[in-house]
């Protein structure tokens, strides 16, 4: 049996880094590359493996990938191939060479990573003085180079209110997309969750504004590891409709190819995404550190089709909580990974979401009924 094939593959493709981030997923990050890492061979016999069954956005991530000397040669590979090459990087070590082979190499697109609307707020997130500027360069380097750019930014209580601020640098640079990413309590998140993570409340009212941002059409913005979202969304437009207003449909900005960005659903851990350790481990994302299988063992193909954890994962009948009853959950079903750092069960519902769903309102007014205030 065969299953919808993934819209995104992340391969961390070292763990070294050159930062520090408080934030990162990571706990073991290097400062080197790793000896376990991927080969070059093994590499590209992964890259095979995915075009046998799937023709996925192939994000090159880590730790910082610009550490593999081999990285243009195995993006060039996989632009070959024919899959859509993209690069997710700090930025900071992009000079004119460095943005000149990203072009040479057929990445369509880098993510850049800024969690902050000025060099105080970044650099201390980011754990390097100088990496706010150097990462700004390095994004103007790379548009030089014909290559678009994103900014990433980490939501945290650091920099919440500079999220306009963010929008504005990002139109300034001229990045073609900001996706703003909910903080999630795994690795290095951990120890900072209670002090860095936004209330439930408040990722409300952020998800809410970014709506309202997406409608003014000026840049391409996608909240990630945020699935309420989606939620918001629906709801946002059904208001729209019962006030006799067409309801925008979302997707790409206007005039803008939908290729890198499109409207799926909420959490697509497992069932349209995965993300590759530098050591050929395969999870659902990134940040749900439950292993599905190991590159060095199977094939990518075998893990994505049969994998237990990944076919749980795409049976919305085992979530659990309001989730499991809630009538967003084809559009959202909640953060697995939040679900598994809050609780120690993906399953779980999320618990950042402060919505009620229809049915649990009805089934708590009729528990209101049988038992009357006395």
């Amino acid at each position: 049996m065969s299953y919808a094939s993934p819209r995104l593959i992340f391969w961390e493709t070292t763990a070294g880094c050159n930062l520090r981030c408080i934030h990162c997923r990571r706990i073991d990050v290097a400062d080197t590359l790793m000896s376990d890492d991927l080969t070059t061979q093994e590499a590209r016999s992964f890259v095979d493996q995915i075009v046998a069954f799937a023709n996925p956005i192939l994000v090159l991530s880590g730790g910082e990938p610009l550490f593999r000397p081999d990285i243009f040669a195995i993006a060039r590979y996989a632009t070959d191939k024919g899959l859509r090459v993209a690069l997710a990087t700090n930025a900071t070590l992009v000079d004119e060479d460095v943005a000149r082979k990203i072009a040479e190499s057929g990445i369509q697109r880098v993510s850049i990573s800024l969690d902050g609307s000025d060099p105080a707020t970044h650099d201390a997130f980011r754990a390097l003085p100088g990496s706010f500027n150097r990462a700004v360069r390095g994004s103007q380097l790379i548009k030089a180079a014909g290559v678009e750019f994103q900014i990433n930014t980490t939501v945290a209580r650091h920099n919440v209110k500079q999220l306009p601020q963010m929008v504005d640098l990002a139109l300034k640079l001229g990045a073609t997309g900001f996706h703003p990413f909910l903080l999630v309590p795994v690795g290095c998140g951990v120890e900072i969750a209670e002090e860095q993570t936004i209330q439930p409340q408040e990722y409300e009212e952020v998800l809410n504004w970014l709506y309202g941002e997406e409608q003014k059409g000026q840049l391409e913005i996608k909240a990630t590891c945020a699935p309420h979202y989606y939620r918001i969304r629906r709801q946002r437009q059904a208001e729209l409709r019962r006030a006799g207003v067409d309801a925008p449909t979302g997707g790409a900005r206007p005039g803008h190819p939908a290729g890198m960005h499109s409207y799926t659903k909420g959490c697509l851990a497992g069932t349209g995404v995965c993300f590759v350790s530098h050591k050929g481990q395969v999870f659902p994302c990134g940040y749900l550190p439950l292993e599905a299988g190991n590159l060095r063992e199977q094939s990518m193909q075998d893990i994505w089709n049969h994998s237990p954890l990944f076919l749980n994962l795409r049976n919305e009948e085992l979530l659990e909580g309001k989730c499991g009853e809630c009538e967003f959950i084809k559009v959202c079903s909640g953060c697995r990974a939040r679900a598994y750092g809050v609780t120690g069960n993906y399953l779980a519902e999320e618990p950042f979401c402060v919505y009620q769903p229809r049915q649990h309102r009805v089934q708590a007014q009729a528990m209101s009924i049988q038992r009357p205030d006395r």
